[in-house]
C-alpha cells in the first residue's frame, strides 16, 4: 500500500535553509550608513560623533549631525599605524570586510545537517531494524508480497505428494470460482496448516498454490511478529490481516508458525508476555476472519507437538495436510523435476537413484542432484551418470573422503575385516538391505570405513525378527576382529550406540519382550526434529523393571553377538578374500566380489516373541 501524509527529512531541511538565510539577510537591516575609516577619522576629529561601539572589526555609532538621512553609521577599522599614516597623504581610504557568509552558513547550518543524517542514516537504519527505531512504521506487517509471476512456482514443480496435492487443490478452485464452489453452502477453511519433517516443501507448496491461482501471495515468517516492544507483534497481526483484506481474493502464508503459536504457559509474566499477546491477537483474527472474503491462510510448521491447542481447534486451523518424506515413487518424481536442469547421461536413471536414497526429503534430493553435478564437473565429465549420483549419496551420508589420512597397515587390515564382517552379515541374513558398497577410506565424518546398503523397497513395518538381523549385523563388525585378531578394538563404537538403540526400543517402545510383556515403558513425544530433541520426563517404572530391561538389552546384545561370531566363522574363507580384495582397492561393489550378493535365507530362531510355548 502507499504511504501517505508522513514528512521526508528534505522538508525541514529546505524549511530551516530558507530561515537561516532570512536571518542573516534581514535581521539588523535597519537605517545605517556605512562610510570610509578615513571619513570617520575626520568626523571624529571635528566632534560629529556622539556615541561610539568599538569591535575588533567593525565600530558602529551615532552622528550628531546626520549623513544621507542616517544618523547611525558603521565603519571597518584600519590599523591605527597605518591610518595615520594615510590620514597624513590625504587619501581617502577604508576597511574592507572579508567575506563570511559561507563561513556563517556552515557555522549554522553544518552541525544541524550532520545530526539529522546521523538520526536518519544510523538511528532510523540500523535501529529500526533491531525494533528500536523506525517508531512510525514499528507497528506494521513486514510481510513479502508476490503476485503471480514473481512466485514463479505451480503444481508442475511439486511432485512427490500426489495426495496433499489433491487437498490443495480445493484451494486453489475456491480461489479461482468462489461462487462456484460454494454454490452449495461450503466454504473454504479458515486456515489450513501444513505439518511436516523439514526439507519435505511446505513453502513450496504455498507458493505453488499462489502460482496456480494468479492471487497475491503475502509470506511472512512467524518470528517477524515478535519484537521487543510489548504489543508491536499484535499490532503487525492487525496490519497484516488488514492489508490482506483490502487485497482480497490473496494467501496469507505464516512459515514456522511455531515461533509465533507456541503453547502458551503460567509463568512470571502471565498473560502480560509479548509473544501470548501476540498469539492472542491472532486467535482474535482468526475468531472474526469470514472465509467468503476471498483471502485463504496457510502456515507451516515441522514441531506440531508444542502449538498451542486454541490455533488447532475447529473454526481456526480447520484442516491440517502431512506432507512427509516421499517414498519411492515420490522420490523418483522429484528427481525427475530436479534433473531437467542439468545435463543428466542415460544412465542416470531416477528408479535406481530412488532406490539408494531412502528417507530423503525433497531438498535433500534437490541437493543430491547438485552435488551429483558438480561431481561430474569436478571429473571434466559431459554428462551427469549414476556414478555421479552414487558418489554423491556416499558424500551425503558419509562425508568427504579424506584421502590424506593415512592409516597404518595393520589398521587398515583390521578396518578391512570389520567392514566385510558387516557386509558378509548383511548378505547372509533375510531381510537384509543388499549390499551396495564397501569401503575402507575414511571420512569427513570421523568413520575409518563404511558399508552401504541400499534398499529396494521401502518398509513401514519392521517385524521382531528384523530388528534382531540388524543388531547382528552391527554386531558383525566386532565379531569379525575377535575371530581373526583375538581381540577387539574401539572401532565398534558406532555400532554399538545404534544396536543398544534398537535394543532398547525393541524392549521399552515395540512391547516385544518375552519377560516385560506388550507394554510401553518409554513414551516418545511425536516430533519431526529427530529423537535427540526429545525431552523424556521421569521413569514410571519400578526399579525392578529397569533392572529387568538392562537385563534384557544385554541378552540381545550377547545374543546377535554370538549369532555374528558364528556366521562369520562358517564363512571365514569368504572373510579372508573380501578383506584381501577391499585391500588392494580400498572400495569394492557385489559386482566385483560375488560374496556380498545375497545368500539363502537363513532359518529363523524366534519369529514370534510372545508366543506360548
Amino acid at each position: 500500500m502507499k504511504k501517505t501524509g508522513q514528512w521526508n527529512i528534505s522538508y525541514f531541511l529546505i524549511i530551516f535553509a530558507a530561515l537561516t538565510l532570512a536571518q542573516f539577510f534581514l535581521v539588523g537591516r535597519s537605517a545605517v550608513e556605512s562610510i570610509p575609516y578615513s571619513q570617520f577619522l575626520q568626523l571624529l576629529e571635528e566632534h560629529k560623533v556622539s556615541e561610539l561601539s568599538i569591535a575588533k572589526d567593525q565600530i558602529s555609532g551615532k552622528l550628531q549631525e546626520p549623513i544621507n538621512g542616517h544618523n547611525l553609521f558603521t565603519t571597518v577599522r584600519v590599523d591605527s599605524n597605518l591610518a595615520t599614516e594615510l590620514a597624513q597623504s590625504n587619501i581617502s581610504f577604508s576597511g574592507v570586510n572579508e567575506n563570511t557568509l559561507l563561513g556563517n552558513l556552515l557555522g549554522w547550518f553544518l552541525p544541524f545537517l550532520i545530526i539529522m543524517v546521523v538520526w536518519s542514516l544510523v538511528f532510523r537504519g540500523l535501529a529500526g531494524k533491531q525494533g528500536i527505531g523506525g517508531l512510525m512504521n514499528v507497528g506494521k506487517s513486514r510481510a513479502k508480497v508476490f503476485v503471480e509471476s514473481e512466485t514463479g512456482v505451480t503444481f508442475a514443480d511439486v511432485a512427490g505428494i500426489d495426495e496433499a496435492k489433491a487437498e490443495l487443490v480445493e484451494i486453489v478452485s475456491f480461489l479461482k470460482d468462489k461462487a462456484r464452489y460454494t454454490r452449495l453452502g461450503a466454504h473454504i477453511p479458515k486456515g489450513t496448516l501444513l505439518v511436516g519433517p523439514p526439507g519435505t516443501g511446505k513453502t513450496l507448496v504455498a507458493k505453488a498454490i499462489a502460482g496456480e491461482a494468479g492471487v497475491p501471495f503475502f509470506s511472512i515468517s512467524g518470528s517477524e511478529f515478535v519484537e521487543m516492544f510489548v504489543g508491536v507483534g499484535a499490532a503487525r497481526v492487525r496490519d497484516l490481516f488488514e492489508q490482506a483484506r483490502q487485497a482480497a481474493p490473496c494467501i496469507i502464508f505464516i512459515d514456522e508458525l511455531d515461533a509465533l503459536g507456541k503453547m502458551r504457559g503460567i509463568g512470571a509474566l502471565g498473560g502480560n508476555d509479548e509473544k501470548e499477546q501476540t498469539l492472542n491477537q491472532l486467535l482474535s483474527e482468526l475468531d472474526g476472519f469470514d472465509p467468503r472474503e476471498g483471502v485463504v491462510l496457510l502456515a507451516s510448521t515441522n514441531r506440531p507437538e508444542v502449538l498451542d491447542p486454541a490455533l488447532l481447534r475447529a473454526g481456526r486451523f480447520d484442516r491440517q495436510i502431512v506432507i512427509d518424506r516421499p517414498d519411492r515413487k515420490g522420490r523418483c518424481e522429484i528427481l525427475k523435476v530436479h534433473i531437467k536442469h542439468i545435463t543428466a547421461a542415460p544412465s542416470a536413471d531416477c528408479e535406481r537413484i530412488a532406490q539408494i536414497t531412502t528417507g530423503f526429503t525433497g531438498a535433500d534430493l534437490a541437493n543430491l542432484v547438485n552435488e551429483a553435478a558438480i561431481v561430474a564437473t569436478r571429473r571434466g565429465a559431459p554428462a551427469v551418470s549414476l556414478d555421479d549420483f552414487t558418489a554423491a549419496v556416499e558424500r551425503i551420508i558419509a562425508g568427504v573422503e579424506r584421502k590424506s589420512s593415512l592409516l597404518q597397515p595393520e589398521e587398515r587390515l583390521v578396518v578391512a575385516y570389520h567392514e566385510m564382517g558387516h557386509a558378509l552379515a548383511a548378505g547372509t541374513l533375510p531381510g537384509m538391505d543388499p549390499v551396495h558398497k564397501v569401503s575402507i577410506i575414511p571420512r569427513s565424518i570421523g568413520s575409518l570405513g563404511y558399508t552401504l546398503q541400499r534398499p529396494t523397497e521401502d518398509h513401514f513395518l519392521i517385524s521382531y525378527q528384523t530388528l534382531k538381523d540388524r543388531i547382528v549385523v552391527l554386531m558383525a563388525g566386532r565379531a569379525a576382529e575377535y575371530i581373526v585378531y583375538g581381540q577387539i578394538s574401539t572401532g565398534a563404537a558406532d555400532d554399538l550406540t545404534r544396536a543398544t538403540d534398537i535394543a532398547r526400543q525393541l524392549i521399552t517402545r515395540f512391547g516385544m519382550s518375552t519377560e516385560l510383556g506388550q507394554s510401553v515403558l518409554e513414551r516418545q513425544t511425536p516430533t519431526y526434529l529427530g529423537d535427540h530433541m526429545l525431552n523424556r520426563g521421569d521413569k514410571d517404572y519400578s526399579e525392578q523393571t529397569a533392572r529387568e530391561i538392562d537385563l534384557g538389552i544385554r541378552a540381545l546384545l550377547d545374543e546377535a553377538y554370538s549369532r555374528a561370531k558364528a556366521l562369520l566363522a562358517s564363512r571365514r574363507a569368504d572373510l579372508d578374500a573380501g578383506a584381501k580384495l577391499l585391500l588392494e582397492k580400498e572400495t569394492l561393489t557385489p559386482e566385483e566380489f560375488p560374496a556380498l550378493m545375497p545368500l539363502t535365507p537363513e532359518p529363523s530362531t524366534s519369529g514370534n516373541p510372545l508366543s506360548s510355548e
